[in-house]
């Protein structure tokens, strides 16, 4: 046999099949094995049968999947990474991190979470953190900061009173 090229390739005998011809007389009947009436017994009407309007504009579309949340997400460092690029006594807050490049950016937080093996001291400040990853940096005699809590928003002012009220 011949080595396969692309100028002797051609499917397995019996994958092909001729398309069933109809409407050109012969044996079909009457109606030639389109039935009666209706869209799909025109010429044309079995290759995608057409919509109107909107709905044919619906299914075109793509469905969209998933959902984006408008709350900006906090970066998360392991305390496996804090373990690897800081030496004990070190203090770890975002803009060490973001220096060490850590993360990318710490505007919109960070959070550190207990994956990975950690027994180094450290002091964390400005971190959101895990119950787990606070026990762990604890049990190795490491500091934590809390994170200052959000100042609660100021007193609205009391409605002013209309000069005409009694």
């Amino acid at each position: 046999m011949a080595p396969l090229s692309l100028s002797n390739l051609k499917p397995a005998k019996g994958s092909k099949r001729k398309a069933k011809t109809i409407g050109r007389g012969g044996k079909h009947g009457t109606y030639s094995g389109r039935g009666k009436k209706g869209q799909r017994s025109r010429s044309g009407g079995k290759s995608g049968l057409k919509r109107l309007g909107m709905r044919q504009l619906l299914e075109r579309t793509h469905k969209l999947r998933g959902f984006q949340s408008i709350h900006a997400k906090p970066a998360i460092v392991s305390l496996g990474m804090i373990n690897k690029n800081y030496q004990a006594g070190e203090t770890v807050t975002p803009a060490s991190l973001v220096a060490k490049k850590i993360i990318a950016t710490g505007d919109n937080g960070v959070k550190v979470l207990s994956d990975g093996a950690f027994n180094i001291k450290i002091k964390l400040e400005g971190c959101a953190l895990s119950a787990k990853a606070a026990e762990k940096i604890k049990t190795v005699g490491g500091e934590i900061t809390p994170l200052a809590a959000k100042q609660p928003k100021a007193a609205k002012k009391a409605p002013k009173q209309d000069k005409h009220s009694a």
